[in-house]
């Protein structure tokens, strides 16, 4: 592994790991330091930004192997749960903090999870956002079902009506432009209500990216129900009312499982609580990781 100067130093990094490069970005100045792990699989980090949150913690974005300027693994079939969880390990034993978090969004919720189970003793406090503790073929039909009621939470949006086969073929795409096009179409989806911010949406949906390689990784569907209650680490769920995919039930089915765990609700968003609800999104995390540091959420 090679390491820079000063691995917190706000601005981009590079390091590596098993012979990987794995880029990073620092932003904010906050006591702690909480790695972020963005979703997909395979999709640039951007989008998970939040730069209110950078006012009160030390927030390290990583870009997952396989997207961005971080290397590629040698198989689709390589990027596994597992293999994400031992790059974020990378990192933290690089970073070497003396209190981290890590956040993990949708899929990099799940990555979250493994981690917490493989390093139990790792990590301050854990942040899942919008995730699930088990995907297969419930997990599936739920989220095609939300999108086939879409039309009628958003009557006389003629764009909705074929998102659900939008959303189909994106997954089983096999280049980066046809997944970043279909992203981009299914974006609303995502947002209890796109429309009402779609102006200033906008050129967030211009930059999301897609790289396929994650996507195409075949594996038995992700399920950690019954490894969770062994869980000792302080962990925050965040869900949005209105998320299609990661529906508020699953978040409850985290928060019932996880010793010591806090669960936050917020009715006005869907998948992406820190775009839609973001001065509450940002007390929410910055009040979990202040409680945690002073111990009053402990192991």
């Amino acid at each position: 592994m090679t390491t820079p100067a000063d691995p917190l130093l706000p601005g981009s990094h590079t390091i590596t790991i098993g012979g990987i490069p794995q880029r990073y970005h620092v932003a904010g100045t906050g006591p702690a330091v909480c790695l972020v792990h963005s979703g997909g699989p395979g999709l640039s980090w951007e989008y998970l930004r939040m730069p209110d949150l950078e006012q009160h913690l030390t927030l390290v974005y990583l870009e997952p192997i396989g997207t961005g300027e971080s290397g590629r693994l040698p198989h689709p079939d390589d990027y596994r749960i597992d293999a994400y969880a031992r790059f974020v390990h990378g990192v933290v034993e690089h970073l070497n903090a003396p209190a981290t978090f890590l956040l993990g969004h949708s899929h990099g919720g799940f990555v979250a999870q493994r981690y917490v189970l493989t390093h139990p003793t790792a990590l301050t406090g854990l942040i899942l956002y919008a995730t699930s503790p088990r995907t297969g073929e419930q997990f599936w039909a739920e989220a095609l079902a939300n999108l086939d009621r879409l039309p009628e939470r958003h009557p006389g949006r003629a764009e909705v009506a074929g998102i659900r086969e939008t959303f189909q073929r994106t997954l089983s795409a096999t280049d980066d432009e046809t997944g970043t096009e279909g992203l981009r179409a299914i974006l609303p989806a995502y947002f209890a209500d796109y429309w009402s911010h779609e102006s200033e949406l906008a050129p967030m949906r211009a930059g999301l990216r897609v790289w396929t390689d994650p996507m195409r990784a075949a594996g038995p569907p992700f399920d950690v129900r019954d490894e969770l209650t062994t869980v000792t680490t302080p962990t925050l769920i965040v869900s949005g009312a209105h998320d299609f995919i990661c529906a508020p039930h699953w978040g409850e089915m985290l928060h019932e499982a996880i010793p010591h765990s806090r669960y936050t609700l917020f009715k006005d968003s869907g998948h992406l609580a820190h775009i839609e609800e973001p001065a509450a999104f940002t007390s929410a995390i910055a009040t979990f990781t202040q409680d945690v540091t002073l111990g009053e959420l402990s192991r």
